[in-house]
């Protein structure tokens, strides 16, 4: 019984890894363009912004993204309801199969802190997305300055 489970436990662990592997995949069908960042003075925090578009069959979910050079990168949603501007944590962000999700600002957009070192205009900063799949996409965003309003000439990936 023993030198079955020693012959069928490695199997079964091999073709569970392939099956996951399988699945994680959700990163290689999106493709990041116009993606940067708008820098603030100071320890203020910077928004990041970016078009992913999902060539895929099935929806893609964004879970999270993070960057060596920031200590917090949370996904943020803006809104304005009665001339009240607000805005907050959300936890996911669906692409649909086939169509793309703007992060933009006045809507959905990474909300970055704790910059180490701080970012200046010009740099390019790598941020990576993590899907729930467990798939990541590493991204090259620019950063541009406050007064920046679009991605100018910004990353296509």
């Amino acid at each position: 019984m023993i030198v079955r489970l020693a012959l069928i436990l490695p199997l079964f662990a091999a073709g569970w890894m392939l099956a996951l592997s399988a699945h994680a995949n959700e990163a290689e069908h999106i493709r990041a363009a116009q993606a940067w960042i708008r820098v603030l003075p100071g320890d203020l925090p910077a928004g990041a912004y970016v078009v992913l578009e999902n060539t895929g069959d099935q929806p893609a979910t964004l879970r999270s993204a993070s960057s060596a050079r920031y200590g917090s990168v949370m996904l943020h949603k803006s809104s304005s309801e009665g001339g009240v501007s607000r805005m907050a944590m959300v936890e996911s962000l669906v692409i649909p199969a086939h169509g793309k999700a703007e992060l933009a600002p006045g809507g959905y957009h990474l909300m970055m802190s704790k910059a180490n070192p701080p970012v200046k205009a010009g740099e390019d900063v790598k941020l990576t997305f993590h899907f729930s799949d467990g798939s990541v996409l590493d991204t090259d965003f620019a950063a541009r300055p406050a007064n920046a309003t679009d991605a100018g000439d910004a990353h296509a990936h």
